[in-house]
């Protein structure tokens, strides 16, 4: 098909790299065309499909994305917030689009993004799934309703390999709920208690994070009163859930003009 869009997938031969590798394979409006990984690994020149489980697609690894800047349309990235940011700047010179959902970023490299996005159509979103994306959206209504007088905490897992902690869709969750608060999450929120903490601040949002096995990702924002509870959960039993995110952000983000977008925007939630 001529009229497919061309798309890169950065760090191909990580868990969420094969994933993505797997959800453009059987997405006929889309076409892998360029496949990255870390300089001089040993992959260099390997099948990204081969990789990923789906058969030969004729996508040889590389690590050098400059040299295949004129084969894509969009980049997808879940990589480092390092290797993240310069594929973000190659971008930007050339003016592709991208769709980030790496995760980890620091105040200042979430500021470069936004600077970057300045000159071309940037996705970023911690989390690409459906159902979280929906999530997010009904912890704005449960903090309007409950948020001023229930007790707020925000409980995740993740697989023993995650690097990050608190997930940045955990982060997301505590930002969703103190914007709706007009708070401010940096001064709210509270990420580990232990000790003799004294009775807890009305006005915090906790957060508690657990490591183990090979767990996906589940995520849960309780909502805790005097004789009541309210708890919104996501659990994610497969990472193909954020491959085809991916899929429709990709699609998305190429119609659009220069800016910083996530996943709400590309979903229709606002």
């Amino acid at each position: 098909m001529t009229n497919q869009l061309r798309i890169a997938v950065a760090g191909a031969n990580g868990r969420m790299g094969k994933i993505l590798v797997e959800a453009a394979a059987v997405d006929d409006s889309v076409n892998l065309t360029v496949a990255t990984v870390r300089p001089g690994s040993s992959l260099i020149g390997v099948d990204a499909g081969e990789l990923a489980g789906v058969g030969n697609i004729g996508v040889q690894l590389s690590d050098d994305l400059s040299s295949n800047i004129d084969d894509f349309d969009v980049l997808i990235d879940f990589t480092s917030p390092e290797a993240c940011l310069s594929h973000i700047s190659l971008c930007e010179k050339h003016r592709k689009s991208v769709v980030v959902g790496t995760t980890g970023l620091s105040e200042q490299e979430l500021a470069n993004v936004g600077l970057s996005a300045q000159h071309i159509a940037i996705v970023f979103a911690p989390n690409m799934s459906v159902g979280v994306n929906l999530m997010w959206k009904l912890l704005e209504v449960a903090t309007e309703v409950m948020g001023e007088y229930a007790d707020i905490e925000i409980q995740e897992t993740h697989h023993r390999h995650k690097k990050d902690a608190p997930s940045g869709t955990a982060l997301k969750m505590g930002e969703v709920i103190a914007n709706k608060l007009n708070r401010d999450l940096k001064d709210v929120a509270v990420y580990g208690r232990e000790g003799l903490t004294g009775e807890r601040d009305s006005k915090t949002i906790g957060f508690a994070t657990t490591r183990a096995g090979d767990v996906i990702g589940d995520h849960t924002a309780l909502f805790a009163d005097l004789g009541e509870r309210l708890e919104i959960t996501h659990k994610s039993s497969s990472r193909m859930t954020y491959g085809k995110g991916a899929m429709r952000a990709v699609k998305w983000v190429v119609e659009q003009p220069s800016g910083l977008y996530d996943m709400q925007q590309v979903l229709g939630l606002k």
